[in-house]
């Protein structure tokens, strides 16, 4: 596949102070073990599948049990989220540049969903895909978060649905501050296309329940896989990063970014 002057995604920042998206780093920020980011493959591919979006400000959160407070990082006082909040003076600045048809449509910035210490957080930003390719929603890939929270995953279908990209967080601690930083990404966005997660592609699926079951091809694919570099001495470690990154490279090489 080669790059088309179409982008898979295009995000839009209707947040000023919101941090523009970031290619997710391979190094989950430099946490990931040196050994995992050298030799395993698989994990810094999960942890570089996507991009990286941040609160589009620093945020504080006390969930008592009940009632969600909120305030902005250096704010003396503590609001309670009753049951939206729209963010600071974009509401005024929305209806400026909006057409006059949509005059009093900014999206909230916080929303407290029925579901106990459950918030709903706007990032700031809008997206766009490519024709059946979707966006997954999640939690950023093997970088630890700050604790307090958990985010719910979902699949946007965002070549059909043009409007806010918000996540969902259930709070897991209360009577005790949560923080978001706007340096540090609370979530991450991942490019699918819509026949990755279709009925037919999930229901495509072969099961071999018993050992005996295994083919003399399975076998043999088995001992290439694990037997035959374990008898290599000379072998080098990260046989299968290096030759995985070899394959794309080949199949996918790098071309210009389209802005």
């Amino acid at each position: 596949m080669t790059r088309s002057s179409r982008p898979i995604v295009h995000f839009y920042r209707l947040i000023d102070e919101a941090r523009l998206p970031q290619r997710a780093d391979r190094s989950a920020a430099g946490t990931l073990p040196t050994r995992a980011y050298r030799y395993c493959e698989a994990v810094t591919s999960a942890s570089g599948f996507g991009w990286w979006i941040f609160p589009p400000t620093d945020l504080q959160f006390i969930w008592d049990g009940y009632d969600i407070f909120w305030q902005c990082t250096g704010w003396q006082d503590w609001l309670p989220l009753m049951p939206t909040a729209q963010f600071p003076d974009f509401s005024s600045r929305f209806d400026q540049v909006a057409p006059s048809s949509l005059n009093g449509c900014s999206p909230p910035f916080l929303s407290a969903l029925p579901e106990p210490g459950t918030v709903q957080i706007w990032t700031g930003l809008m997206a766009r895909t490519a024709p059946e390719w979707s966006l997954l929603v999640r939690a950023p890939a093997n970088l630890p978060s700050p604790g307090g929270y958990t985010m719910y995953e979902g699949i946007v279908e965002s070549d059909r649905w043009f409007g806010p990209l918000f996540t969902n967080l259930r709070f897991t601690r209360s009577h005790a501050p949560i923080r978001l930083r706007p340096d540090f990404p609370f979530a991450q966005v991942q490019p699918l296309p819509r026949l990755a997660y279709a009925d037919m592609t999930l229901g495509a699926t072969a099961t071999t329940a018993e050992m005996e079951s295994l083919e003399a091809g399975d076998w043999d694919a088995y001992k290439a896989t694990i037997a035959d570099p374990n008898d290599n001495p000379d072998r080098s470690f990260g046989n299968y990063a290096v030759r995985t990154r070899k394959r794309s490279r080949a199949s996918y090489p790098l071309h210009d970014t389209v802005s």
